[in-house]
């Protein structure tokens, strides 16, 4: 499973069911992403119960919020701040996941109403966000103004990820959707981080 031996994640929606959070962990994953909320309105069901197991786990958890560009940016921002609560330090960033583009917005409109997501959340939460997306779908329809933000870069079947505009480094790589780990029925996607257990738990550290 170990990738170069960088630190090992999965990421999971309701789509996976009840994962074991204690069998996770003892497969040697170290972090997790759950899905908490889509669009405007929808909250994921197994959100909750992966929160509090992550963490009865020991494991490092993050949520994610997947973007809708047809829906209002506030009211999406406002859906994930309410599904989450808060996000304390020790904690991994809240993350936008953006890889559609309905309605075909240009650049300069998806872009903006992604900033303000991203202004919403920090905001509230007191904490900067993360960017999930894949270097094709970020290089045709965003920009280069977002290198603030921690890139959470999804390519699978690459050595490496290819790194979209705006970003020098990734911060985290999705690199299978197929994945397979002890606690989790069917398959998963696995993640890894670009650093150490230390650079892990003090990136968690930051706000």
């Amino acid at each position: 499973m170990a990738i170069n031996n960088k630190v090992q994640g999965i990421d999971v929606s309701h789509y996976q069911g009840t994962v074991n959070w204690t069998a996770v962990k003892s497969a040697g994953i170290s972090f997790a992403f759950a899905k908490a909320t889509d669009g405007n309105t929808y909250t994921d069901p197994q959100f909750k119960t992966n929160w509090t197991g992550m963490k009865a786990a020991g494991i490092l958890r993050g949520a994610y919020h997947f973007y809708e560009s047809n829906d209002d940016p506030v009211t999406q921002a406002n859906n994930f701040i309410k599904a989450v609560g808060s996000i304390a330090i020790g904690d991994l960033p809240p993350v936008v996941d953006i890889e559609i583009n309905k309605g075909g917005f240009g650049n300069a409109t998806l872009a903006a109403n992604l900033q303000i997501w991203l202004n919403t959340v920090e905001q509230a939460l007191g904490r900067t966000p993360m960017i999930y997306t894949g270097p094709s779908f970020w290089n045709q329809n965003m920009n280069n103004s977002f290198s603030r933000y921690a890139l959470w870069i999804a390519q699978y079947g690459a050595s490496q990820p290819t790194i979209p505009i705006g970003w020098s480094s990734w911060t985290f790589w999705q690199n299978s959707e197929s994945g397979s780990v002890a606690g989790v029925t069917g398959s998963v996607d696995t993640d890894v981080f670009a650093g150490s257990m230390a650079d892990l738990l003090a990136f968690a550290a930051k706000k």
